[in-house]
């Protein structure tokens, strides 16, 4: 990867995102209020959400996934390809919200998964809150019945991905992990857990290629960001850590 300097790299993406935003209206547009999603938070909208990906990833066009302001109650979230649709936006600005029992996600290997998908960015204020210190609290017990925890956001197999302006809370392990993937561009986010929190890895890249981290803050239990097997041209720039280990 040919870098002439990270600034001028950070421009292209900004300049990306924005354009990608102010061309929403030449989209094709879904709201996951349309599909049934409950903004409150008191009833479990994974069907919601699902439906909403599948309705994007099956037009020919680009598409706009829009979350609006709110708690939004979901389970396991896999986002399988391959999509008709050469773009999709996910915007979220509101709040993705993990069941209160650490059981129900603690099960699965990821909370929010996508897997050999292409074109896709998710971008916006909003967060995802996993509520991770009821399953550490559980494995700080020395109990053998703890779930082993799930990632918060995983993409798998994939290419052309942007990550930009999110924030993490409270993974039950790791919050964003990037495996078997090339040209990823991850950028504002904001990954927030307990120093004394265990396998809370911010972001864990393996298997990967052409991947940038940059302008982003991380305060974690353990490694900021983790470099795995297989990892080539990895560009981190004008990211904080700690608490945490670092990189």
């Amino acid at each position: 990867m040919k870098l002439s300097g990270c600034n001028f790299h950070g421009v292209i993406v900004i300049v990306f995102v924005m354009l990608s935003i102010s061309s929403t209206s030449a989209m094709t547009n879904f709201n996951v209020l349309n599909f049934g999603a409950n903004p409150i938070g008191r009833t479990d909208s994974t069907d919601s959400f699902l439906k909403a990906w599948n309705a994007a990833c099956s037009t020919a066009d680009s598409t706009f996934i829009y979350v609006p302001k709110g708690r939004y109650l979901v389970g396991s979230l896999a986002f399988k390809g391959q999509c008709k649709s050469p773009q999709i936006i996910i915007r979220i600005d509101g709040t993705i919200v993990a069941p209160s029992d650490y059981g129900v996600l603690g099960k699965w290997e990821n909370w929010v998964s996508f897997e050999r998908v292409s074109g896709v960015s998710i971008i916006g204020q909003g967060a995802f809150d996993a509520k991770g210190p009821s399953l550490w609290a559980c494995k700080a017990s020395s109990s053998n019945s703890c779930p082993l925890g799930t990632t918060t956001l995983r993409f798998t197999n994939s290419n052309n991905i942007t990550i930009n302006g999110l924030t993490s809370l409270n993974s039950q392990m790791f919050h964003i992990a990037i495996n078997g993937c090339q040209n990823v561009q991850i950028q504002g986010v904001k990954i927030i857990a307990a120093g004394d929190s265990p396998n809370t890895d911010g972001i864990h890249v393996q298997l990967s290629t052409n991947v940038e981290i940059f302008n982003s803050s991380i305060k974690t239990g353990d490694d900021c960001i983790s470099i795995g097997p297989g990892t080539k041209n990895l560009w981190i720039e004008q990211v904080t850590c700690g608490p945490g280990h670092g990189i």
